[in-house]
């Protein structure tokens, strides 16, 4: 494992995006694929990325 980010590939990042849908974190794994789609050069690739790894709807509500 490399210390320093941008030396990831979009294979790691997209392992990591499984492992983050995997501890229901779906907002993370939505940012790490993003990433890995954007470092894929295959546009259909990418694509399929991104689709697999939906932006999570916005449920958040505020509570007192």
């Amino acid at each position: 494992m490399t210390s320093d980010p941008a030396d990831l590939t979009a294979a790691e990042h997209l392992d990591a995006a499984r492992e983050m849908t995997a501890a229901n974190r779906p907002y993370l794994a939505h940012l790490l694929a993003e990433e890995a789609a954007r470092r894929t050069t295959d546009p259909a690739t990418a694509d399929g990325i991104r689709a697999a790894f939906p932006n999570p709807a916005p449920s958040r509500e505020e509570t007192d």
